[in-house]
């Protein structure tokens, strides 16, 4: 089947859709799971719970796009709910989990979640990883996707042929890839075989592999295939932004109004700067009353536009240009520059300083973090949470008690809590929290940091600080010589298990 049938006839068959009253996605159950899935060459498979909102969210989308798709490949579900047992063998523990499957193994699907989105990821995963490139399909192919590479070989076997296919492989999801022995297109190309070319949807769009191209091996080809599938400065969004948190960049961000009549004029103010900086520094722009949020978690504290922040994605530390200052393609440049120097510090947003702690968990901020937490004569055990996080209010009981166990140990014992979306963490710190509520121990005289990963009764989290912890926890035994501390009874308390 031509690529015209498998993308652009398949998005046609998405724009012209009418709802029909049978469903194009398959039922799966225990009894005919491996029946329809094993013997599919590519089948889409979606385990939800009827109760899940993204489930919900996600179903008229993923029946357009059956419809779409039938043509081409399959897409099936699998209610968990009624299909529990299923659900638990295939190691399903969220919703919605959506999976790839070819003859019976799968690998995670991790395309958009909307129909024209599922349509596209789905008509790729139809492909070969290679596909042959012709006289007849040329023109359609190099600008059937955003990022298309093609490698022009004087015969199939030689090399970079195969580390060609073998990137294909890894990278399917990522890039179009085709191959050609033809001469006269190579001529059309411009190159002479064997060569590697990137076809782009922006920017220059066409860009030869330029390092010796018989010795180019799959992490060559990678890495220089990822530079190049980042324009030099765009619209960032939900879409596409793991593209950028994928590469590893640091991210500089260009926040404007949508609305404004200088918008164009203030994107192409720093276009120079994103070209030549590109290869250390990712630009993009961003709409910044859609997202005003993100602008705040980046420390932009006032919702004045246009500003510009720079963010590293790794260490989630932020740079943010003075809002009372004008922006200007000197100011900017300079700014940039002195970041890549290293000579700029992080602005880390911080609660203030509590004036009392009068409970037994300590309150903690990112002002006072390393002189809380890196106090070497102390264990510490952190919690960081978020205020909206549903889970962090379910432990909040739970964590109380674990500083009241050791209320009478404090000089022994840091037992904390740390709003994690008002406090960022300083560069010192070895590890970011991606997830809600994550909880951190360092046991003293070290700046090791140890994950608690068991459920969260009282019981099981007292275990785990007994068990780490380097001081003693019972305050009949003198600590640091002092035998003049007072002798308190550790009472111990029965907590039910949550």
């Amino acid at each position: 089947m031509r690529l015209n049938t498998l993308l652009s006839s398949a998005a046609a068959l998405f724009a012209s859709y009418v709802a029909a009253d049978a469903s194009d996605v398959i039922n799966l159950t225990a009894e005919n799971f491996d029946a329809v899935v094993k013997p599919e060459p590519l089948i889409l498979v979606e385990f939800f719970a009827p109760w899940c909102g993204h489930c919900k969210a996600l179903a008229p989308h993923y029946e357009e796009a059956a419809t779409a798709l039938k043509d081409i490949t399959k897409l099936a579900k699998v209610d968990c709910v009624d299909q529990a047992d299923l659900c638990n063998a295939n190691g399903i523990q969220g919703y919605p989990t959506l999976r790839v499957y070819r003859n019976g193994d799968y690998t995670d699907y991790t395309g958009p979640r909307k129909a024209d989105g599922i349509i596209g990821y789905m008509a790729k995963q139809s492909l070969p990883a290679v596909s042959d490139v012709t006289a007849e399909n040329y023109q359609e192919f190099i600008k059937a996707d955003k990022v298309v590479a093609v490698a022009f070989l004087p015969t199939e076997t030689e090399a970079p042929g195969s580390e060609f296919t073998a990137t294909a492989n890894k990278h399917r999801d990522d890039y179009l890839f085709g191959a050609t022995t033809d001469k006269t297109l190579a001529e059309q190309a411009g190159v002479t075989p064997p060569a590697i070319v990137v076809f782009r949807a922006f920017d220059d769009p066409q860009i030869e592999y330029p390092y010796p191209i018989r010795s180019a091996k799959v992490k060559d080809i990678e890495k220089w295939l990822q530079e190049l599938s980042v324009p030099i400065l765009d619209e960032v969004s939900t879409d596409n932004y793991h593209v950028y948190a994928e590469s590893g960049k640091p991210l500089a961000y260009l926040f404007i109004d949508p609305t404004s009549e200088k918008k164009d004029e203030q994107i192409e103010t720093i276009r120079p700067i994103a070209a030549k900086y590109h290869s250390d520094v990712n630009f993009v722009w961003i709409d910044a009353v859609k997202f005003a949020d993100h602008g705040k978690a980046l420390n932009l504290v006032e919702p004045k536009w246009p500003s510009f922040v720079v963010q590293d994605i790794n260490k989630q530390l932020k740079f943010p240009y003075d809002q009372s200052k004008e922006i200007t393609p000197a100011a900017i440049e300079s700014m940039v520059q002195q970041y890549l120097d290293g000579k700029l510090e992080p602005q880390l947003k911080s609660q203030p300083i509590p004036a009392t702690q009068d409970e037994s968990v300590f309150s903690l901020v990112s002002k006072q973090f390393e002189e809380v937490v890196f106090d070497d004569e102390k264990d510490v055990f952190v919690e960081f949470y978020a205020s909206w996080c549903g889970h962090c209010k379910r432990l909040k009981p739970t964590w109380d008690q674990l500083g009241d166990r050791y209320a009478a140990v404090k000089d022994r014992i840091t037992i904390a809590k740390m709003e994690a979306q008002e406090n960022d963490l300083p560069p010192s710190v070895p590890f970011r929290v991606a997830g809600f509520p994550t909880l951190k121990f360092k046991p003293a005289g070290t700046r090791e940091f140890i994950d608690y990963n068991g459920d969260r009764s009282l019981e099981s989290l007292v275990a785990f600080v007994e068990e780490n912890a380097k001081n003693p926890l019972d305050p009949k035994v003198a600590f640091k010589n002092d035998t003049k501390q007072e002798q308190v009874p550790l009472e111990v308390e029965h907590h039910d298990e949550l």
